[in-house]
């Protein structure tokens, strides 16, 4: 099985998968434990699917027939009757994990690619400063980037940004929470995700 993690391929032996549940429509609502998708089977709601089976859970011998019941588990399925989530009115949440996946763990200021451990949530405008903890106003850098800029604006240091800053898609955001991501789903989340997104570079 191939698995995705941050954009990258990954082999994987046998690591638990996440089922990604959507709505009747096609929206992605949660990432799900392939054990809470086969009791959405089991009870019928599962309106479509997509995607190879990825998961067999077996269950108990059958009284009548003498067979093993078992559910096979798709990466992506679809949940009848499920309520729209809110989340598609809202901005996603701003964590660092997100953040320095967004913008692919390369600083904003001197353009290298480093560890998560070496990184650091960079407010463009201070807190200091009245600036806000938005996704607008972060961007990833580097540790020694951001203690030569200190409380300063980028302008008042001589740091010029590399790129900048956007709020993510809700699709985006499904891939941004650093689950480990088969292709099937990358393939169905990437294709609602913008053009201008720095997960298609």
């Amino acid at each position: 099985m191939k698995a995705i993690e941050h954009g990258m391929p990954i082999a994987v032996p046998f690591v638990v998968m996440d089922v990604l549940q959507l709505d009747v429509s096609g929206r992605p609502q949660a990432w799900i434990s392939a054990r809470e998708a086969a009791v959405l089977y089991a009870c019928d709601s599962v309106a479509w699917t997509l995607g190879d089976t990825f998961r067999t859970l077996r269950g108990g011998i059958q009284r009548t027939t003498g067979l093993q019941s078992r559910i096979e588990v798709h990466p992506i399925i679809a949940v009848r009757g499920s309520v729209p989530s809110r989340a598609w009115r809202q901005v996603p949440a701003l964590s660092n994990p997100k953040l320095f996946v967004r913008d692919r763990n390369v600083c904003a200021y001197c353009g290298g690619s480093f560890h998560f451990d070496h990184l650091t949530r960079e407010h463009i405008v201070p807190v200091s400063r009245g600036g806000q903890d938005t996704w607008m106003n972060c961007i990833t850098a580097c540790k020694a980037c951001n203690g030569s800029k200190g409380s300063r604006l980028p302008e008042e240091a001589h740091m010029t940004l590399l790129y900048l800053p956007y709020v993510p898609s809700l699709h985006e955001d499904m891939i941004l929470r650093g689950r480990r991501i088969v292709s099937d789903q990358m393939e169905f989340l990437l294709a609602s995700v913008p053009r201008s997104s720095r997960l298609h570079g």
